[in-house]
């Protein structure tokens, strides 16, 4: 009897084990990317409720401490939702929506007072609208009514950067490390308000944050399991479509969007009017997550805000089953582009903020920053590699915006 026990149990190993070490398939990694992109999404809207408790506490009893709660919140918000970007590119629903949540940079004109040295996007004839200064009922329909209004994508009336704006105000660089120095007293009741509309102001706040948490509720619908949703639509892809929706998505934010748009063109203009989080001095934060969202979806990792980390079925190791020099090398550069991004990160945290590592005569921050362009352009490069590994003969990552070379 123990002869046939161990007998079963031994053959019970063997066929886990076979099972185990299966070559994992194009759509073992289609499962994994569609549950990073449902947690990672999650974990985005959950902080956003957590930042509108915070506003809401904040606006019905304004002081520096609620007002610091509002700030902290927003800045945890901004962690997951950094590494949802890499998603944006490869599927239309998320590339349609996110203009909603995360379009930048903003006329802050629209919205609220600015300082007397304020430049408007030109041509746009909303730029000093001053919404809350205005008389129309502030609720979620008008503030999607003004988005873009009029054409112009610098009419930002909803998402993160709005609430940023109204959290911190716009930064004048009073000084080096100050970002943007809005008060508490801005949202202040009866005498105590300052610069006018607070309770207009708090109406705005609150209105925002409320559609904020809306948008995002969409977006983790979109990717739920076992529902008739776009997740459903992707797992339908042939798998060389998904693949080069994947490597698509990766390859132009990496390239395009944030060696691009979000970094280079700041760092040639020297302009902190171009940096991405511009009123929290938090750009260093956004590009940090971006360049881990990338990696989250080629090792299928995430790291949940509550600790935990999903691993599964990863392109790193299919494309390893493919070209296995290729596979370590996209691993390894996508280590540095981490690296990079770090020393960028560490400086902040020291004092020196991305608008100071990119200013005219700061050759030292100035080179700290070209090294991540110049890593995310090497990893691109691996990238577009991949996909032809896998018979995707072109897969034209979005290069539009200078990187530089």
């Amino acid at each position: 009897m123990k002869a046939l026990i161990s007998t079963l149990a031994l053959t019970s190993i063997l066929v886990f084990s076979t099972a185990t070490a299966a070559p994992i398939t194009p759509k073992d990694t289609m499962n994994t990317y569609v549950n990073i992109a449902h947690a990672s999404f999650a974990d985005s809207l959950s902080t956003a409720k957590t930042l509108k408790v915070a506003i809401d506490e904040f606006v019905s009893n304004p002081t520096t401490e609620t007002m610091q709660d509002a700030k902290d919140a927003w800045l945890a918000a901004r962690i997951p939702y950094g590494q949802t970007e890499a998603f944006r590119f490869a599927n239309p629903n998320v590339d349609d929506w996110e203009g909603q949540v995360n379009a930048w940079p903003l006329d802050e004109g629209l919205i609220d007072y600015v300082d007397s040295t304020y430049e408007h996007e030109d041509g746009n004839s909303l730029g000093e609208a001053n919404i809350i200064a205005g008389k129309e009922k502030i609720d979620m329909a008008l503030l999607r009514s003004f988005h873009e209004k009029g054409g112009s994508e610098a009419n930002v009336a909803t998402g993160y950067h709005a609430i940023e704006f109204l959290l911190w105000g716009q930064d004048l660089n009073k000084s080096k490390t100050d970002a943007g120095l809005r008060t508490f007293t801005d949202y202040a009741k009866g005498t105590d308000c300052t610069n006018g509309n607070c309770d207009r102001r708090g109406e705005y706040l609150t209105a925002a944050t409320d559609l904020l948490v809306a948008d995002l509720n969409d977006i983790v619908a979109d990717w739920a399991p076992e529902k008739d949703n776009y997740r459903k639509t992707f797992l339908a892809l042939e798998a060389n479509e998904a693949l080069r929706r994947m490597l698509f998505g990766l390859g132009s934010l990496s390239l395009g969007e944030l060696a691009g748009q979000r970094i280079n063109v700041a760092l040639l203009a020297h302009s902190q009017e171009d940096e991405h989080s511009c009123f929290s001095d938090n750009t260093h934060v956004d590009i940090a997550e971006n360049a881990r969202g990338i990696q989250n979806i080629y090792t299928g990792t995430y790291k949940r805000v509550n600790g935990e980390t999903f691993k599964g079925a990863s392109l790193a190791e299919l494309l390893a089953l493919k070209n296995p020099e290729l596979s370590k090398s996209l691993t390894a550069k996508l280590a540095i582009s981490q690296s990079k991004a770090a020393d960028v990160v560490k400086a902040a945290e020291s004092g020196e903020y991305f608008d100071q590592q990119i200013a005219a005569n700061n050759s030292t921050g100035n080179a700290r920053v070209q090294s991540v362009i110049d890593a995310l352009r090497l990893q691109t490069g691996d990238i577009e590699a991949a996909s032809k590994a896998f018979g995707i003969p072109s897969l034209s990552a979005d290069s539009s915006e200078s990187t530089g070379g």
